[in-house]
């Protein structure tokens, strides 16, 4: 290990902050965990963690009780500073940098000479160099000469993150060659994976890029899905037989498409250039409307009751997360209750407490469900077989029940 790469100061201890934090711990790295939340940080403290990731408790406790990971609501002097902070959009679609300006501000009295300023969070193009490294610029840090900053996008699958965290290639892009292999050469003391140097505006783009393509794909699934249901064709079948071609891979559908990547980063590519990003704008329809389609699904059914109780399995935005961000089935959820179609229970077996719902048990959704809407495959619900839902109405957004 570097020398000048001993302490690092991670800013977020959410679902990518916390992940690296620990990792950089248990590879003998001086960690600060920084969050604004106080409950989050007494919880890292005591070992445990906030959110639910495959061995991620070890990880955390592991970190802890070796003195290399403390968490806290100020930041301190560190070699290295990574920001893993959320970037939403606003209601027009429009990329809110908030939590990344105020991150920048945050460090800004702690940045000496030397030092390497990461921005891991997804970004819309050019925010490292006109968001971090101005704010830096700002405060009088030298980032041509002093201070390095580049932009290193995580690339990771909830439920694989400490995997693929070490394991996935990365690429690392400064706002100028000093600053790329000084980045690079970070991320090459604990990344197994190849390390690829860019600049930060390719990189920015390169991570919007992925998630666009996929968020294109899944668009077209589900717009086959639609198409499917009107001729009176299982569209799982078309999927499966069509991939076979061996130059096919379409993706699967779904109730529409959440989580803070697929469903956010075609809109900063779009805010970036609305005139030529026509398709990557009709993609984000689609798949936005999918939701309302299964609500007109269950609608139709819930017609052939006086009042039934409508049985939703899943709030999370992918299966086997906890994870509600961009989710569609929290959207599709939403609306269910407030068009009042019915009695409406809620099975989501990562969340232990929800604000809005009293969660059940699969049991107890099943055995009082007229109807159920299966919206997120979690394990628990693959495993269900056809018989398990005496003769109820099931529909079925993620072709998990065969």
């Amino acid at each position: 290990m570097k020398s000048e790469f001993k302490s690092i100061c991670v800013i977020g201890l959410g679902y990518i902050g916390l992940p690296t934090a620990s990792l950089l711990g248990t590879k003998g790295f001086d960690v600060l965990g920084v969050d604004v939340s106080e409950k989050v940080v007494n919880t890292i403290n005591e070992g445990k963690i906030h959110i639910v990731e495959p061995d991620l408790d070890i990880l955390v406790k592991s970190s802890v009780n070796a003195g290399n990971l403390k968490a806290s609501l100020t930041p301190r002097e560190s070699d290295v500073f990574v920001l893993a902070v959320p970037t939403p959009f606003r209601d027009n679609h429009e990329p809110d940098l908030h939590y990344i300006e105020e991150a920048t501000k945050a460090i800004c009295p702690y940045v000496k000479p030397g030092n390497l300023v990461i921005l891991e969070s997804t970004s819309p193009v050019g925010t490292t160099d006109t968001t971090v490294a101005r704010i830096l610029r700002e405060h009088g840090h030298d980032t041509e000469k002093d201070v390095f900053v580049a932009h290193c996008p995580e690339r990771v699958l909830p439920g694989r993150i400490l995997v693929e965290l070490v394991e996935n290639d990365r690429i690392v892009g400064g706002i100028n060659p000093q600053s790329t292999n000084c980045a690079a050469e970070f991320y090459r003391s604990f990344v197994r994976g190849e390390v690829l140097e860019t600049n930060a505006v390719t990189a920015e783009l390169t991570k919007l890029t992925e998630n666009a393509f996929r968020d294109v794909n899944i668009a077209f699934a589900n717009e086959m899905s639609l198409i499917c249901d009107k001729l009176g064709v299982n569209i799982w079948d078309l999927i499966r037989l069509a991939n076979r071609h061996p130059r096919v891979n379409i993706l699967q559908p779904g109730p529409g498409v959440g989580g803070h990547c697929i469903a956010v980063d075609p809109w900063f590519i779009i805010a970036s250039d609305r005139e030529n990003s026509g398709l990557l704008q009709a993609a984000r329809n689609v798949n936005d409307f999918k939701p309302t389609w299964v609500i007109e699904k269950v609608r139709e059914k819930a017609a052939k009751f006086k009042h039934p109780t409508i049985a939703c399995l899943g709030l999370a935005f992918k299966a086997d997360v906890d994870d509600l961000r961009e989710s569609p089935a929290v959207k599709i959820v939403n609306e269910l209750r407030k068009q009042e179609l019915g009695d409406i229970v809620v099975c989501e077996p990562n969340v232990k407490k929800h604000p809005e719902y009293d969660l059940v048990s699969l049991d107890e959704a099943l055995s009082s469900a007229d109807i159920v809407l299966l919206l997120v495959d979690h394990r628990e619900f693959k495993a269900l077989k056809a018989s398990d839902l005496n003769e109820k109405i099931l529909i079925d957004t993620r072709g998990a029940i065969r």
